[in-house]
């Protein structure tokens, strides 16, 4: 095993003090509030210069693009990964929800920071409508994935399951952030035996009108 060069060291360094500053600034903002939190707060809190924050992030509206994009990744990876282990479609759901609201367990405030900070600034908000389009992709093909094996109904479009599907559990998380106890496991698992009793292939085979499933929704982050 070679020693790691300076490079690598320098690019780990890099990588810890990114995370060290996201990490913080999450915190701040469950603490003060998105509008109230200021840089000088975030790198005080991570231990670091002021000026370093830039170095990494231009704003600090970019770190909750950061945490979008952190959710993503982890979608995208968790897609890719059944696919290729040809996991049960309903196994693959099961363990999505628990995967992508594991972040926002850790901190029930940080949703209603994360949702007003969303809501409130423009720029951010058209950023995040731009990402949500790319997650939306990614559960309607893990949706048409589950029809085409004939594990999911076929008779309803992928993108108003989707819908349906991502809007009962960001519903269902935001209603927990209200109280911010130990029962998000428990709401999660009831909310998605409730979607899936209802994704169960039907005799009919035949599509049905769907009203308007391209809808605008609330920026989502999971």
């Amino acid at each position: 095993m070679y020693p790691a060069t300076p490079f690598d060291r320098r690019s780990r360094r890099s990588a810890e003090t990114r995370e060290r500053l996201f990490r913080a600034a999450l915190d701040v903002f469950s603490k003060k509030g998105f509008a109230d939190a200021t840089i000088e707060d975030i790198t005080n809190a991570a231990d670091v210069g002021k000026g370093t924050f830039f170095n990494y992030f231009p704003s600090k509206d970019h770190i909750l693009l950061a945490f979008a994009e952190m959710q993503l990744s982890r979608l995208r990876q968790a897609v890719d990964d059944a696919r290729k282990n040809e996991t049960p479609v309903r196994q693959f759901f099961r363990s999505l929800t628990a995967l992508m609201t594991a972040e926002p367990s850790r901190n029930p405030d940080l949703i209603r920071v994360l949702l007003l900070a969303f809501l409130s600034n423009q720029e951010v908000r058209q950023a995040m409508l731009d990402l949500q389009d790319r997650v939306l992709a990614i559960h309607s093909e893990m949706i048409q994935f589950g029809q085409e094996l004939g594990e999911i109904r076929n008779d309803l479009p992928p993108l108003a399951i989707a819908l349906v599907f991502r809007q009962t559990i960001f519903g269902t998380l935001l209603i927990w952030s209200l109280y911010g106890d130990n029962s998000l496991p428990s709401r999660i698992e009831s909310a998605f035996e409730l979607i899936w009793s209802g994704l169960a292939p039907r005799n009919d085979s035949e599509p049905r009108a769907v009203t308007n499933p391209k809808e605008p929704v609330v920026p989502l982050f999971f």
